[in-house]
């Protein structure tokens, strides 16, 4: 009752927030089952770790609990529990994912109101709500959304925490930090620094027990973010999956390289981050082009969340001069702390030369958007600060109109209507200003200019909603914009539809065990009980169907796939070992098939050994190896060749069989079982 009538209170206090969540919820939820299983490799995992309370503690992506996915478990742990309450269903996977969403615009809101009031607040929720990775990450499946709400969290507890100065705020913002890293390992740290800068500069109360009070909170961190890697150490290798991302099986590689400092400095032996070039090449497309200070306005990246940069950063630069980083200015702290966590997010991802997606960009904007609504505020408070405060309205409406420009020059043509808005119109606005009008009319002039830089963002942003957002990377806009076409008139011809990345046809439901998992019934029109069906979505098992494909650029050969699960369902039943993730979780997500990805995500990314694989036979595990060559394109510079040595051993160890294709031909396949020690001894000779 109590929550209810704070609820009632705020919200019918604050009618700006309720609107602004308003489009937020529509954007999110909107049409939401067209995207099916979005991603189909974390959806297997969800499917797998649905069935199994092992496979959900570790995060398995298999059902046998041979390989874990490359991330760690938080954001699967949330939709592998919803999918237990609410059925396995898209939508009980993507459901959450879209309330986390607008949570993170609520605290946006409240955390850029609490400094510069409501008008700013429903400013900057706004522009998050209506950035387009945002829309494309809160309708998807990837962690993303949930390390952006942890990030966000940790920024307003620690900021919350700067108004009295007491321990407890910056210890929640500890453990957001940590559950950020439970989420996707190193990037949660991102918004450490600025926390850490602004707590100790402002101190509140005294910088001595500033020190105290960071150090509890870093502890904090520690804790919450190393509880799941501190578990996965001490249990024994042969009693949890594989790390995938690994040649070692080691928690620790997978922080440090693949999901840490390879992000950064470069995978060893991977592409690099601009591999192919600019961005119309693969590398561009998949990996954010070129780095350099203009990367985030380039295509790819700016017209995910770049369109404002240049207003953001110059908001940045006059609420540092105003405050001039007085310690008891209450704008100087979160300045630290928000623009902190923008400039740290911002340099590492303009410089990473390791894989870059672009859907990464969906951490800057949140931090993007609150400078965005504290710009807001200053525009209209220059007004009263003589000439050089007449001047802060013009000329965050230049250098947002200037980041704008440059990233619609970029769209092939895409959204022709905006640059002439932005010139005319905010251009107008921002000459108008300067001419001293009443309050009232220098409000509106503020309004209108904002309306017009943020109409293209919102429109590229809804145009998001008119197709599947489904598949490995996610992208903001028209479908062209997902596959790194850049847009164009009615949409120009991204990666995919050139022919670069065409995957295989989508892996059709099979036949066996297609059924309900265990512990809840097959999703069906009974779903409206928990409140999915007015968004619609596939039921489980379904075809792929028209904007439901389970295949990907990294997807194997599904037809072999079939041929090989019908043949060890027939022959004893036991997991099969393939070299992708990516193909192995197409299957799993179709029919819960029993096969796994031995070589990673695409293949190339996870080195098992020869004795690992002769352990796991041994403990009936795996039995059957098909050794298809490693899925996806090579892009220049990857050198990786995944778990293909192992497979080999398993080549020359296991019985070979002849399985009959679907295609009037046949394919060999391997049959390990009571091959263990066999396994051993070819391993020996390699």
């Amino acid at each position: 009752m109590r929550v209810r009538t704070a609820a009632r209170r705020t919200f019918g206090a604050r009618p700006e927030l309720s609107a602004v969540l308003a489009i937020t919820a529509v954007l999110n939820l909107w049409g939401l089952g067209a995207n099916g299983w979005a991603n189909a490799y974390y959806s297997a995992a969800v499917r797998s770790m649905s069935s199994s309370w092992h496979d959900f503690l570790f995060a398995s992506l298999d059902r046998t609990g041979l390989m874990t996915v490359d991330k760690p478990p938080l954001s699967l742990w949330v939709q592998a529990l919803s999918a237990r309450v609410f059925g396995l269903h898209p939508l009980s996977v993507l459901v959450p994912q879209a309330l986390m969403g607008v949570a993170a615009v609520a605290l946006i809101y409240d955390l850029t109101r609490r400094r510069f009031g409501r008008s700013a607040g429903f400013v900057a929720g706004l522009a998050l709500a209506t950035t387009p990775i945002v829309v494309a990450v809160s309708r998807h499946n990837n962690p993303d959304e949930l390390l952006a709400l942890c990030s966000v969290a940790a920024v307003w507890f620690a900021v919350r925490g700067l108004e009295d100065g007491r321990a407890r705020w910056i210890v929640l913002s500890g453990l957001c930090v940590g559950l950020g890293f439970e989420t996707k390992m190193g990037v949660a740290l991102m918004v450490v620094p600025g926390i850490a800068a602004a707590w100790i500069w402002v101190a509140p109360r005294g910088r001595l027990v500033a020190l105290r009070q960071l150090l509890a909170g870093g502890a904090t961190a520690v804790l919450a973010g190393g509880a799941w890697p501190l578990l996965v150490t001490l249990t024994p290798a042969a009693d949890r999956p594989w790390i995938s991302g690994t040649s070692d099986n080691s928690i620790w590689s997978l922080i440090f390289g693949y999901n840490g400092l390879g992000r950064i400095a470069g995978q060893s032996g991977g592409p690099p981050g601009a591999a192919a070039g600019g961005p119309g090449g693969a590398g561009g497309a998949l990996f954010g082009g070129p780095t350099g200070p203009l990367r985030l306005l380039a295509a790819g990246l700016g017209d995910q969340a770049g369109w404002l940069l240049g207003f953001a950063f110059a908001a940045g630069l006059v609420i540092l001069v105003r405050s001039r980083l007085r310690r008891g200015d209450p704008q100087t702290g979160w300045l630290i702390a928000v623009g902190g966590a923008l400039l740290t997010t911002g340099v590492a991802f303009s410089y990473a030369s390791g894989i870059f997606h672009p859907y990464y960009v969906s951490l800057l904007a949140p931090f993007a958007a609150a400078l965005i609504g504290a710009g807001a505020s200053q525009m209209l408070r220059g007004a009263r600060a003589g000439w050089p405060g007449r001047l802060i309205a013009p000329l965050l409406i230049a250098a947002g109109a200037a980041s704008e420009l440059y990233v619609l020059q970029r769209l092939n043509g895409a959204l022709g209507w905006a640059q002439p808005l932005v010139i005319v119109v905010a251009g107008a606005c921002a000459v108008a200003v300067l001419l001293r009008p009443a309050f009232r009319l220098r409000t509106a002039l503020v309004a209108v200019a904002l309306g017009a830089l943020l109409a293209a963002p919102a429109a590229w942003a809804v145009q998001t909603l008119g197709h599947p957002t489904s598949g490995t990377f996610p992208a903001g806009g028209p479908k062209s914009a997902q596959t790194g076409g850049g847009g164009g008139p009615g949409g120009a011809p991204g990666l995919a539809a050139r022919g670069r990345f065409r995957g295989p046809g989508p892996l059709a439901a099979l036949p066996g065990r297609g059924g309900p998992l265990p512990g809840f019934g097959a999703p069906s029109s009974n779903q409206t009980g928990h409140g999915f069906a007015p968004f619609g979505g596939p039921p489980l098992g379904a075809g792929a169907g028209p904007g439901r494909s389970l295949s990907g650029p990294f997807g194997g050969d599904s037809q072999t796939l079939k041929a090989a699960i019908r043949y060890a369902r027939a022959h004893g039943g036991g997991a099969i070992g393939v070299s992708s993730q990516s193909s192995a979780s197409q299957a799993i997500v179709s029919s819960g098939a029993d096969v796994a990805g031995l070589g990673g995500f695409s293949g190339r990314e996870s080195s098992v050994t020869a004795s690992w694989l002769a352990a796991e036979v041994r403990a009936g595990r795996l039995r059957w190896i098909l050794a298809d060559q490693v899925a996806g394109p090579r892009l220049p510079g990857d050198t990786r060749t995944g778990s293909q040595s192992a497979i080999g051993v398993a080549q020359q160890a296991c019985r070979a069989v002849t399985v009959p294709s679907v295609r009037g031909a046949s394919l060999k396949m391997y049959d390990c079982a009571g091959r263990a020690a066999e396994i051993l001894a070819a391993g020996r000779t390699r």
